[in-house]
């Protein structure tokens, strides 16, 4: 499972705290322990006015730097920010992200189309969110038309079906299990990822529902995930679904990740 640290974003009101005062000490903190848990990469958002987020999301990307060689997650609703931030990065990393909204893939595409940087897409377009599965692969099949006109291999998207709170769903998560599963089965070699914490908004112990989602969409497809590396309980169950999928030779992963104490005993 591709895991992209999710600790370090502005939304966050301690986060939000740390980025108005510059302590740098609590975002390099943040970055570490997250590297040290096994992310993959670590997401850097700084949501805050779009006047200042170049210099911003600068600032957080040296302190991130600083303490960890991880690639970076450059965390942007805004195409223009992203497209003047990105490169500052010493190593090619991912663009969080595009959309079919406005011109956002068609200011983003040409810019990594040469190079190793990867994308998450959300599969939105101009008219929102798609409210079923056979609108949102739509969406999909736009975005992978304008992936082969740029160059962009399937390989280097990671593709978000827009998880939506369960507490408002009709259906619990079978709309993003076809999504999911759909794409899967078109692209073998494409990325599917979520925020997996966005499913249990409004809910009582929410890390119960983080959990059974992140289960049943892995068995959908999904092999890349929003989520915080440092929850060893969350942990511990992409790595058992890992290998109860097949997807981990004779649970060589499972038993490395336990014995390097990355994963523990469920609480």
């Amino acid at each position: 499972m591709i895991i992209i640290g999710e600790k370090i974003n502005g939304s966050i009101p301690v986060v939000a705290k740390a980025i108005a005062e510059r302590d740098a000490e609590f975002i390099k903190q943040r970055a570490k322990i997250q590297a040290e848990a096994g992310a993959t990469y670590i997401d850097c958002c700084a949501s805050v006015e779009e006047a200042v987020e170049v210099e911003t999301l600068k600032w957080m990307i040296d302190c991130i730097q600083e303490v960890t060689d991880l690639p970076i997650s450059v965390d942007s609703p805004s195409a223009d920010v992203l497209a003047e931030v990105f490169s500052y990065c010493k190593r090619p990393g991912l663009i969080n992200s595009v959309s079919m909204e406005g011109d956002k893939v068609d200011k983003i595409f040409p810019l990594i189309a040469d190079t190793k940087w990867e994308v998450i897409c959300l599969l939105s377009d101009d008219s929102g969110i798609p409210k079923c599965a056979a609108d949102r692969l739509r969406v999909f099949d736009k975005l992978m038309e304008k992936a082969k006109e740029y160059g962009i291999a399937p390989s280097r998207m990671h593709i978000d079906p827009l998880v939506e709170m369960l507490c408002t769903s009709e259906d619990g998560i079978a709309m993003n299990e076809e999504v999911i599963s759909t794409i899967r089965a078109q692209y073998p070699s494409i990325h599917i990822t979520a925020a997996v914490s966005n499913i249990s908004f409004n809910l009582p112990v929410r890390k119960l529902i983080n959990i059974g989602f992140t289960v049943l969409a892995m068995k959908a497809g999904l092999d890349s995930a929003i989520l915080d590396p440092t929850n060893r309980d969350l942990l511990g169950i992409v790595f058992a679904t890992e290998a109860l999928l097949g997807q981990d030779d004779y649970c060589m992963e499972y038993i490395g990740a336990y014995r390097e104490g990355i994963i523990g005993p469920v609480k």
